[in-house]
C-alpha cells in the first residue's frame, strides 16, 4: 500500500511555519503503518532524503545514528522519509544498523507537499521538517540534494521547537496571573 493523505485537501499554503501540519499515513521499513498525528506529544522530525545507498544520502542517515543518543535527548521522534519500498528500507536500515524509522513514500506524494521547494524538481532536493508536540511545523529546510544538514541544525531546530511550547505556555499563564489579579 503506498501513502496516502488524511487530509482531503492540500494547498501549498498548508506547508508553512507557524501552521499545522497535514497528516499523513505512511509504512515504516516493518511494514507497519506510521501516522503523523500518532506522534502528537512530542517533537517529530521528518528528514526527507532523495535515496538509499548514494553518497550523501548514506552519510546523513549514518551521521544521525553516530550522534542517536544526542537525538535520544531531545525526546523527539525522528523519521527518515524516502521513495524506497519498507522491504529496501528494512535491507537499508539493517546494513548500516540505522536507529531510526525509515518510512516508505514509494510515489513521493508527501515528499512532495513537505519538502517542495519553489524551484527545484522534488528529485533534487532533501528537506527537513520539524513538527511540535501539537502538531505546528516549526522548522522546515529545503536544500540541493547533494547537501546534508548537519546534526547539530536539526538537533537546534527541536530544542526551538520544543522552546516555541514552553513559550506558548509561559504566555497563557502570564495571562492567566493578570486575570487572577485584575478579579
Amino acid at each position: 500500500m503506498g501513502s496516502f493523505i488524511v487530509r482531503e485537501s492540500l494547498e501549498e499554503n498548508l506547508i508553512e511555519i507557524g501552521k499545522k501540519a497535514p497528516d499523513f499515513i505512511l509504512k515504516n521499513e516493518k511494514g507497519e503503518n506510521w501516522k503523523l498525528s500518532g506522534q502528537l506529544g512530542s517533537v517529530t522530525v521528518l528528514l526527507f532524503y532523495p535515496k538509499n545507498e548514494t553518497l550523501v544520502c548514506t552519510k546523513q542517515l549514518c551521521s544521525v545514528r553516530d550522534h542517536w543518543e544526542t537525538y535520544l535527548e531531545t525526546k523527539a521522534s525522528v523519521v527518515g522519509v524516502s521513495p524506497a519500498t519498507s522491504e529496501e528500507h528494512d535491507e537499508f536500515g539493517k546494513k548500516y544498523k540505522l536507529p531510526l524509522p525509515l518510512l516508505a513514500d514509494t510515489n513521493r506524494q508527501i515528499t512532495s507537499i513537505f519538502g517542495k521547494h519553489w524551484f527545484y524538481p522534488i528529485q533534487f532536493t532533501r528537506a527537513v521538517v520539524v513538527v511540535d508536540a501539537k502538531g505546528i511545523i516549526r522548522n522546515r529546510k529545503i536544500m540541493l540534494r547533494a547537501f546534508r544538514p548537519t546534526d547539530q541544525s536539526v538537533i537546534k531546530a527541536i530544542h526551538e521547537a520544543r522552546g516555541d511550547a514552553l513559550f506558548e505556555k509561559y504566555e497563557n499563564i502570564k495571562k492567566g496571573f493578570w486575570k487572577q489579579r485584575k478579579s
